[in-house]
């Protein structure tokens, strides 16, 4: 197929994904703050764009209505969910002859109803709720309606590398400063409570909780959202595009570079991953980044990606 249709249907699934975690970080964070009156939110704002990747400069604002602005409704920005969900329905828009209609049309209503302005005066749980209906509706009509092609498995690649690094920012807001970690929370902005409570049985809190959870977000091989899910789907995606037998390791950069993330996370217990929870996660976000480059110079190396922070696009 073309390398710039490839490269739509890559970044659409990985905008759907951004536009999708981010709002489930705010909503995160924003739930942890009005429920702690005592929490110094401008520090905890702070360390939110730090982990998302957006720092702000010392001195500058970073309240409720500055991170919100910045990660929320930033028309411009991709690292925002209007300025994702954009990118994705301009992707979609250069790749109209390979996206369904029905595909096409949700984006588009989407961006229309945020272009509108009228979701910046909405409360942010009620938008964030919004955001995780509206790419859900996408994700759905792209399983509903695409073709296991190579169109799908570029889609799904860019969504699983996306994921990956979503879940990894959401598990590192567990260490932000002022606030105290709530797994329960976690694992509901993910989805995974249910899921939780099925596989183990018991409590997320306590020591032996938080193990739990942590091994549930970064180590199940069976919830869609964890970060070791993510890395084997995407790297199922590359060996089905690049299904060339290779008789000494992986020439491919970015099979080996995610090969090389999944097995540290596998091969490491819970509580070393809680030990080192940040490094770890960091770990992971990097490895994304550079998959992410990879797969650029292997499948469209006519398009120049459009880096935003930290080396992802």
């Amino acid at each position: 197929m073309l390398s710039r249709i490839a490269e739509s249907l890559f970044w659409i699934g990985r905008y759907v994904e951004r536009a999708d975690s981010t709002a489930r970080i705010l909503d995160v964070h924003v739930e942890r703050t009005l429920a702690d009156p005592w929490t110094d939110e401008a520090e905890v704002s702070r360390s939110l764009l730090s982990v998302m990747g957006t720092p702000v400069a010392p001195g500058a604002g970073a309240g409720r209505r500055e991170l919100l602005e910045v990660l929320a409704h930033d028309p411009v920005s991709p690292s925002s969910i209007t300025g994702a969900l954009g990118a994705a329905r301009e992707n979609a828009r250069r790749a109209r002859e390979t996206v369904s209609s029905d595909m096409w049309e949700s984006l588009n209503t989407t961006w229309n109803a945020l272009a509108s302005g009228r979701w910046r005066d909405a409360g942010a749980h009620r938008f964030f709720s919004w955001v995780r209906e509206r790419t859900a509706v996408v994700n759905g009509l792209v399983d509903a309606t695409m073709s296991r092609d190579d169109s799908w498995q570029f889609f799904v690649l860019g969504r699983s590398l996306e994921r990956a690094d979503m879940t990894a920012r959401l598990v590192d807001t567990r260490a932000v400063p002022g606030v105290p970690p709530q797994w329960p929370l976690l694992l509901r902005s993910t989805g995974a409570y249910e899921a939780f409570l099925r596989a183990y049985h018991g409590s997320s809190t306590g020591a032996a909780g938080e193990a739990h959870a942590a091994e549930f977000l970064l180590l199940d091989r069976l919830f869609p959202r964890s970060v070791v899910n993510a890395l084997e789907t995407a790297e199922a995606c590359l060996e089905a595009l690049d299904p060339q037998p290779r008789r000494a390791g992986y020439a491919p950069d970015a099979r080996r570079v995610l090969g090389q993330a999944r097995t540290r996370l596998e091969f490491s217990s819970p509580e070393q991953l809680l030990d080192d929870l940040h490094a770890q996660m960091r770990a992971v976000q990097e490895a994304c980044s550079a998959a992410s480059l990879a797969v650029g110079e292997r499948f469209f190396p006519m398009a120049g990606a459009v880096s935003w922070t930290a080396g992802r696009s």
